[in-house]
């Protein structure tokens, strides 16, 4: 039986915790890997189901990738095999990400269609675009994308629509094409700036990360290099939520305050006090939120990451709040379980109008993807009596020990089998 938590709420969080590396910068940082013989050493690595998988991955491409003691070390010799197989990429659709590299290195790639996910379709159709752009000879064949080249070439690439998975394979792709590549309307989300930095230090040159224009000067190979992990947003917004929803008292610390700047004001404008220092957030829960309404977008805006868990905090606000997302389609599965908690939320396609209740009630509830997980332990912590979580298997491939950083703080929350 898929492991549960157990939470008994009602307990204001204190004291001070921890932000754990990106899984979605460790991800793309991998894949790096399939560009150089030499190792590519990451430190400050999370230790996640997503991880291990991408591992495991590359060593079906003839990789070895060690883990230990917070570092990964992962070294890709000569590629032994191009395909990415359909068993892999149907548990993570990150395992796309090899896609770019293979074929920039080896020449190949045979990389399984991801095909759905809880949250939305998600195509790739921008990054096949690009690659084909860049020279690429690209089919669909018995639903793997066969892609192959002798050499990229660069080229100017303007996506129809931002993509970070995207913009990070054709960055790591255009890296080893001969020329220079162009890519506008790229993604501007930290993990992108990061995997940049990586391949810079690894020989490439790339200019332009973190704005929506990259600009990449091809060079023949890539070294190996070493380079620590940007801090997850996503978890540290989780943590600095789990404060104010719980009326706790909480400080979070490693973070990168101005990855968060959206998230914040809004709490702030939700009544959540805030201290925020260099690598900090202190947070002081209100004693009741604030109603108020919230709009995900790309980076710099409100990530669709965070929406469940601020909608959960939004649904003890006093008054109607609504919100709208609009980068992900199925992006309210959590909000039918809120219900059973008492949450008053109505939603209409891609909005979703809240009625805050004065108190969330224990219930048994089912995660149905990452953030959901979240939003639902998020909703346990602040609530009358017990929760149990199931299907946490969801939250496991993107937060570290939440639990146990939880506990930390004063939460009653344990793991069953």
């Amino acid at each position: 039986m898929p492991a549960r938590l157990e939470i008994e709420g009602g307990v204001p969080l204190r004291g001070s915790v921890r932000v754990s590396a990106a899984k979605n910068a460790a991800l793309p940082a991998l894949a790096a890997a399939l560009l150089t013989p030499e190792p590519v050493v990451l430190t400050n690595a999370p230790a996640l189901a997503d991880v291990r998988t991408m591992a495991k991955l590359l060593e079906t491409l003839g990789g070895t990738v060690v883990h230990e003691g917070g570092e990964l070390r992962a070294r890709v010799p000569r590629v032994t095999n191009d395909l990415a197989p359909y068993e892999l990429v149907s548990t993570m659709r990150a395992s796309v990400l090899v896609l770019g590299p293979l074929v920039a290195r080896h020449g190949s790639a045979r990389v399984a269609l991801p095909g759905g996910c809880a949250i939305g379709v998600r195509p790739i159709d921008q990054h096949l675009k690009g690659l084909a752009r860049l020279g690429a000879e690209v089919t669909i064949e018995n639903g793997y994308v066969i892609a192959r080249a002798s050499r990229l070439k660069g080229a100017r690439i303007a996506t129809d629509l931002v993509t970070v998975t995207g913009t990070e394979n054709l960055m790591m792709a255009a890296a080893l094409a001969e020329g220079t590549t162009v890519i506008e309307n790229a993604a501007c989300e930290p993990e992108v700036s990061d995997l940049a930095a990586l391949l810079n230090r690894m020989g490439a040159r790339i200019h332009g990360a973190g704005t929506a224009r990259l600009e990449i000067q091809g060079v023949a190979e890539l070294a190996g290099a070493t380079h620590r992990i940007v801090a997850d947003r996503i978890e540290a917004g989780t943590l600095i939520v789990a404060g104010a929803i719980t009326r706790g008292d909480v400080t979070v610390t490693d973070l990168v305050p101005d990855h968060l700047a959206s998230v914040l004001s809004k709490l702030e404008e939700i009544g959540v006090a805030l201290e925020v220092g260099p690598t900090s957030v202190r947070v002081r829960g209100p004693e009741r939120p604030r109603a108020a309404d919230v709009t995900t977008s790309p980076f710099p805006g409100f990530p669709t990451d965070m929406q469940a868990q601020v909608m959960t905090l939004l649904g003890l606000a006093d008054g109607q709040s609504r919100v709208t997302e609009t980068i992900f389609e199925n992006r309210f599965m959590h909000v039918a379980e809120l219900a059973r908690m008492g949450a008053r939320i109505a939603t209409d396609g891609s909005i979703a109008v809240i009625r805050g209740v004065p108190a969330y009630q224990g219930a048994p509830v089912m995660a149905s993807d990452l953030r959901a997980s979240a939003a639902l332990v998020l909703a346990g912590l602040a609530a009358h009596g017990q929760t149990v979580v199931s299907r946490v298997y969801h939250l496991d491939r993107g937060y570290e020990r939440l639990e146990a950083k939880l506990g930390a703080l004063g939460a009653r929350i344990t793991r069953r089998p």
